[in-house]
């Protein structure tokens, strides 16, 4: 049977813990050799863009492919995920929300090995849907009490602050300077479209803890080249998914003052193959390009729940 979920069956399954804790697994497992991820590849045209993201997790017996389009009408999400020792096709999931999650997931598995562990206080730069699942994830993995928040619209800013402060019982407040939200932060995160850098060389102070989302295109910047240098640890999900498109680090890769052997992928440091932060006042940087088997890991997870508690249609196809 091939079942089919909806974005409202995704809801009632996916906490941000589930997210959790499926990144760092399908992190881990692609480091010790048990998964395969292959890089996003992009289809583009005038009007739109499709977007695919494949790969396969032994451990649980899927293969599968996140398939995305991007129009001036919005995004569009679809999970495949197929058994891969017989190929017939077990689910369909529409991803929006999962997306959200598992991305924000990515950010607080990130922050979970390199940040402080005593870190209370977050820099955001972004206010939309993804700035929820980063705030939420941080939450989740330390012992956030406050963030400061910066957003190019001051209505959606105010919105998220009163929101989020109300949702996670934490001060969320708006701030209007950049520096400010970056100085006595303990993890900054950006989640953003920028094309000129937010994150400025003088504001990072020593222990800090980088969260680099929105960075997953050649044209897009959010930290500027003299913070990427100042960092005692580089870390990003994949290096090939990061060297093709992580416009924060590619600038330095091309200048010859950064190389790909000074870049640490995050699942070596959980399978204990690589170190993580070795001191408190060391500068850590996690830029987060996104893989196939981290949604495939999610999604196989929401997938076992959905059939335990009978959600979800059968489709008449696939199997």
């Amino acid at each position: 049977m091939t079942l089919f979920l909806n974005e409202k069956d995704v809801r009632q399954i996916l906490t941000m813990p589930l997210a959790v804790a499926a990144v760092e697994e399908a992190l881990r497992e692609v480091s010790l050799g048990l998964a395969v991820n292959i890089p996003r590849q992009r289809t583009r045209i005038s009007k739109g863009a499709l977007h695919i993201l494949q790969g396969a997790i032994e451990s649980q017996g899927i293969i599968g492919y996140k398939a995305y389009t991007s129009t001036r009408e919005g995004n569009r999400f679809l999970l495949y995920l197929y058994d891969s020792n017989h190929g017939h096709l077990r689910a369909v999931i529409e991803a929006d929300y999962l997306g959200m999650m598992r991305t924000g997931a990515a950010s607080g598995v990130a922050s979970k090995w390199l940040s402080r562990k005593n870190a209370s206080t977050v820099g955001l730069f972004g206010s939309g849907w993804q700035a929820q699942g980063q705030l939420e994830a941080l939450c989740c993995v330390r012992p956030i009490a406050r963030a400061k928040v910066m957003a190019r619209n001051p209505e959606r800013l105010a919105d998220f602050c009163q929101t989020q402060s109300e949702r996670l019982g934490i001060e969320v407040g708006p701030c209007t300077d950049a520096e400010q939200v970056v100085r006595n932060s303990d993890i900054v995160t950006t989640v953003t479209t920028a094309s000129e850098p937010l994150i400025h060389f003088p504001w990072v102070e020593t222990g800090t803890h980088l969260n680099a989302v929105g960075s997953n295109a050649l044209i897009r910047r959010e930290i500027d080249e003299k913070t990427i240098r100042s960092c005692d640890l580089v870390t990003v999900d994949a290096r090939d998914v990061a060297a093709r498109e992580c416009g924060d680090l590619l600038p330095l890769i091309e200048k010859g003052r950064l190389n790909w052997r000074q870049v640490t992928e995050l699942g070596d440091i959980i399978a204990g193959h690589a170190d993580g932060r070795t001191s408190a006042e060391q500068i850590t940087l996690f830029e987060s390009q996104g893989m196939a088997v981290q949604d495939l890991m999610v999604g196989a997870k929401i997938l076992a729940a959905a059939e335990q508690r009978g959600l979800g249609q059968s489709l008449p196809f696939g199997g």
